[in-house]
């Protein structure tokens, strides 16, 4: 698990962490939309559950033939998934990460706030934590 500060700055640092681990794992094959799904969901809790004083933590998981990612961050909101209107700016963040992963949701965690995660579909025989 990886703590990051709550500002813009950490999505692209997230995003560097997520590309360090799927090379790692020889799972570069997926690190486009890995990418993507990751900056959509730290994205969210930057915007939407900020909470002073807390941090927002990262954590992925190869596992055979799927890889979890996992946002965590310290507010109660929990994230709601509705298409924008047409002329809307933003919005889109939801709908992508549930067209781009296999299935996704928001769990309870322990202490205070949520995980926001998403698994993605690997093809490759990998178990790494």
């Amino acid at each position: 698990m990886t703590r990051w500060p709550q500002g813009p700055r950490s999505v692209p640092l997230a995003r560097r962490a997520l590309r360090r681990a799927l090379d790692d794992w020889g799972l570069r094959d997926i690190e486009d939309v890995a990418s993507l799904v990751l900056s959509e969901l730290m994205t969210n809790a930057v915007r939407h559950a900020h909470v002073p004083g807390r941090e927002i933590e990262t954590r992925f998981e190869a596992t055979l033939g799927s890889l979890r990612i996992e946002v965590h961050d310290a507010s109660e909101n929990r994230p709601l998934m509705a298409l924008p209107e047409d002329d809307a700016g933003g919005g889109w963040g939801l709908p992508l990460v549930d067209t781009l992963s296999e299935k996704w949701g928001v769990s309870d965690r322990q202490g205070t706030g949520k995980l926001v995660w998403a698994e993605l579909t690997t093809g490759a025989a990998h178990n790494h934590s």
